[in-house]
């Protein structure tokens, strides 16, 4: 049996997926899904403190800006759990341990010598590419090739049942608070997938920042709000730093009830199986009169329920 570190939340879940959960023996500070998973070893942790949106963004671009890791890994750790293999990436250093920080612990790893699986998901279609290279490397690439055609025979499903909607509602993906950032990479595939019209950031393309008078010109239908790493309670605590912008009692999606907290720790920013469900909450968003609600409060809730049951 081999024994396997996972670097990376989605990682970790894509796994699981192909059915390798029981070898795992180790796991970044971030990875919590599937049950069970927070039972293993930690193998990294931030290096910046908690604290409010803007805080961790500075603390993460002061690091960034000068060349160094955001995040540290347990060279001692790993070598006590002699993996035969080590799952990581090379897309953001920001979201995870990088693939240079892996490499350089690797070269301290003499006695298990594992082979480096490295994830590259940018954009939607890597993600899938990404699942196929881990059953690859694990000898399963026919159950990848399985896992991968279920989760987009789901999507397509919901892509279907939204083509015949003449007017597609207009979204706009919000995935940090201070300061505002879109939502990229995979997120606006995702939305058209689900049958919205994705305003701001682009396909296999980073997220960058955004002004609050460029939501206010495209006056979008429906505001996601998706910051990454944080839940719905975390957000909350924050959600200030939008409800006090200059005219956003004014903007029309306010007026409708049409602004969504969604956990986009757990969903839209893990590159890994779930993005099905994240698809699927996005049609349930969007068009509830269709799909019905499948998913819980705990993943998806409208801003104003949100703010009467707190």
């Amino acid at each position: 049996m081999n024994k396997i570190i996972s670097l990376l939340p989605s990682a970790t879940e894509i796994v699981c997926a192909l059915g390798f959960q029981d070898q795992l023996v180790g796991r970044s500070h971030e990875c919590d899904y599937p049950v069970g998973i927070t039972n293993l070893p930690v193998c990294t942790e931030a290096k910046f403190p908690q604290g409010s949106s803007a805080e961790i963004d500075q603390s993460v671009g002061a690091l960034v800006q000068k060349g160094l890791s955001v995040y540290e890994v347990y060279n001692e750790v790993l070598e006590k759990l002699a993996p035969d293999f080590v799952v990581t990436q090379s897309q953001c250093e920001v979201c995870a341990v990088s693939m240079k920080d892996v490499e350089a612990a690797v070269c301290q790893l003499i006695s298990s010598n594992p082979q480096i699986i490295n994830l590259e998901p940018v954009g939607f279609q890597d993600v899938f590419n990404d699942i196929l290279a881990v059953g690859k490397a694990l000898g399963v690439p026919q159950k990848a090739q399985q896992l991968v055609t279920s989760l987009l025979a789901r999507i397509d499903s919901v892509e279907q049942t939204t083509q015949p909607i003449a007017r597609k509602k207009r979204v706009a993906c919000i995935e940090w608070l201070s300061p505002l950032m879109n939502a990229a990479n995979w997120v606006p595939t995702l939305v058209e997938k689900a049958g919205g019209v994705n305003l701001f950031g682009k396909e296999a393309q980073h997220s960058h920042y955004i002004q609050w008078a460029d939501i206010e010109q495209q006056n979008p239908d429906v505001i996601l709000i998706m910051p990454c790493g944080f839940g719905i309670e975390r957000t909350l605590q924050e959600i200030n730093l939008l409800t006090d912008l200059p005219g956003w009692k004014e903007l029309p999606a306010v007026q409708n009830g049409q602004v969504y907290l969604t956990d986009g720790n757990q969903y839209f920013n893990r590159p890994g199986p779930r993005l099905a469900d994240s698809v699927e909450i996005i049609s349930e968003i969007l068009y509830p009169e269709t799909f019905g609600r499948k998913h819980p409060k705990k993943d998806w809730i409208s801003l104003d329920e949100a703010l009467i049951t707190t």
